[in-house]
């Protein structure tokens, strides 16, 4: 089915569900449990556009609205989808730092998300992107695409065996991600506010203060959710307490990073390098295609064309096994409303602490 700006209509039951931002992955994902949602009396429909005071008119009378990471879910659009029947605003993915929660609340609208789809995926890609920036791939790759097959400096890398990695974040994400560093013989060093004991007690694995972590790991992955705290913690002060030549992966959420103190810190030979799934500012971006127009955003320009910088556009998740989980899940939350929607009240106070 070819995507418009329209909502598409694709069955006719009791309840609607208006699914906003969704690609044609997000619709064959969606619709391969087409019978399921049928079966409980709801209706999919699906824009490609993201939820906004532009577009919000789209969900006009829906049961349920379903959105994506960079979606922006703000108090007035909150205020008119609650206005106009909607009850469960349900995520699609982890992150809900987007989401104005005080506003659901106070509309009494329920929130659910997918905490945990597939974090293999995302774990295998933060040792993808280690790989690649540590063996200078990129670089090496487009040498080759221009007949030059010569060795030098610029592509020097390092034996993984015996280095040690720094885990900011040790959730299911981290934690795999730690296990699969282990297997190439690295000592993880991690900090976590929620300690693991089961993880602290592997070999060569032990947690420690932030400050121990930063300044004596050679690669450095970020493992954390997006919150006031946590907003810029990888920052100029924090830069300069690292072990020089290090490298910074993540895979999480682009505000966890200062951009232009990382710039800074990557150029003055501080730090080695950064595999980035994230940015900041990708909400403008990201999951569209923009090879047409100019990119206006000077730092994304720097980031997409820096020889010390690999950046991919947030597709750590995007594995056929984790968006076949994440619509099982969002199906389930659905469900749960329809089938009792004072249950699902909870989930805007309990579900996304």
């Amino acid at each position: 089915m070819e995507l418009v700006n329209d909502a598409c209509t694709l069955t006719s039951q009791l309840y609607r569900l208006v699914v906003f931002n969704s690609k044609k992955y997000d619709i064959d994902s969606f619709m391969a449990l087409e019978h399921q949602y049928r079966s409980i009396g709801a209706t999919l429909e699906f824009v490609d556009q993201k939820l906004d005071e532009k577009t919000m008119y789209h969900a006009k009378g829906a049961h349920v609205v379903c959105v994506f990471v960079n979606d922006m879910p703000e108090k007035p659009v909150i205020d008119y989808l609650k206005a106009h029947g909607t009850g469960l605003l349900t995520f699609r993915c982890a992150g809900f730092d987007r989401v104005d929660l005080d506003a659901c609340r106070e509309a009494g609208m329920s929130v659910s998300r997918v905490p945990v789809y597939s974090p293999f995926a995302v774990a295998e890609h933060a040792i993808a992107l280690t790989l690649s920036l540590n063996r200078r791939l990129r670089s090496s790759d487009k040498r080759v695409s221009q007949g030059n097959f010569s060795l030098s400096d610029s592509l020097l890398g390092f034996d993984m065996n015996g280095k040690t990695v720094g885990l900011l974040g040790t959730g299911n994400i981290g934690r795999i991600a730690g296990k699969i560093f282990l297997g190439f013989g690295c000592k993880i060093l991690c900090y976590d506010v929620f300690q693991s004991a089961e993880f602290a007690a592997l070999p060569n694995v032990q947690y420690a203060t932030m400050d121990e972590v930063l300044s004596n790991v050679d690669i450095l992955s970020l493992h954390l959710p997006l919150l006031p705290s946590t907003r810029h913690i990888i920052n100029k002060e924090n830069l300069a307490k690292m072990k020089k030549g290090a490298i910074i992966v993540n895979t999480s959420r682009g505000g966890l990073v200062d951009t232009a103190a990382l710039l800074e810190a990557i150029d003055s030979g501080s730090i080695r390098g950064a595999g980035l799934d994230v940015y900041e500012n990708e909400s403008e971006y990201f999951f569209e295609d923009h090879s047409d127009r100019e990119i206006e955003d000077p730092v994304l320009k720097v980031l997409m064309n820096h020889p010390n910088i690999i950046l991919t556009p947030h597709q750590a998740f995007f594995t056929a096994e984790a968006l076949s989980e994440i619509a099982k899940v969002t199906f389930n939350n659905v469900k749960e409303f329809i089938v009792d929607g004072k249950q699902m009240l909870k989930m805007t106070n309990t579900c996304l602490k």
